[in-house]
Formats: structure tokens, C-alpha cells, sequence
């Protein structure tokens, strides 16, 4: 399994977890996926986090309010998209 497979399925694992509308940091990913040297993983999980929130699988939130993927900054959550953000990807 690739890194960033490792990093997508831990992504979706936790997302899983949690109660619906709740968010997970990407620290939570990274030490599920490396509970030893897991801050060597954030750059891994910000990249995956980016590709999937550009796909519309997951979104990235900024003080609790979804980001654009390609420029937010600073501390950042992911959560699953609401059924009124994917339908209005579709």
C-alpha cells in the first residue's frame, strides 16, 4: 500500500468515527498513520487532504467554514461534505 493510500484510508477511517458533521485534524490522521514520528506525516496529509477536498470527497475547513482547498493556511480540519455541498458539486 502507497503512503498516501495509507493516508486517504486513515483520512476516511476517523472520518467514519465521528459523529456526522464533526471534523478531524490532520494530526489525528497523522498519528494514526505513524503514532511515532507521526509529524513527519503532515505534509503527506495535507496533500492528500488537498487532492481529495479537489475531488469533493472530503472538505477542508478554516474556523469551522469550508476553505479552498488550493489556498487556505494555518490550522485546518477536514470533515465529509453535507448532502447540499455535493449536490452542489453535481
Amino acid at each position: 500500500m502507497s503512503m498516501s493510500q495509507a493516508v486517504e484510508d486513515a483520512i476516511f477511517d476517523l472520518l467514519d468515527k465521528a459523529a456526522p458533521g464533526k471534523s478531524v485534524s490532520p494530526e489525528d490522521v497523522a498519528k494514526a498513520v505513524d503514532p511515532a514520528g507521526w509529524r513527519r506525516e503532515l505534509g503527506k496529509v495535507r496533500a492528500v487532504a488537498v487532492g481529495l477536498a479537489r475531488a469533493g470527497r472530503i472538505v477542508i475547513l478554516r474556523h469551522n467554514k469550508p476553505a479552498d482547498p488550493d489556498t487556505f493556511k494555518g490550522v485546518w480540519r477536514m470533515r465529509l461534505p453535507t448532502e447540499a455541498e455535493k449536490e452542489h458539486r453535481a
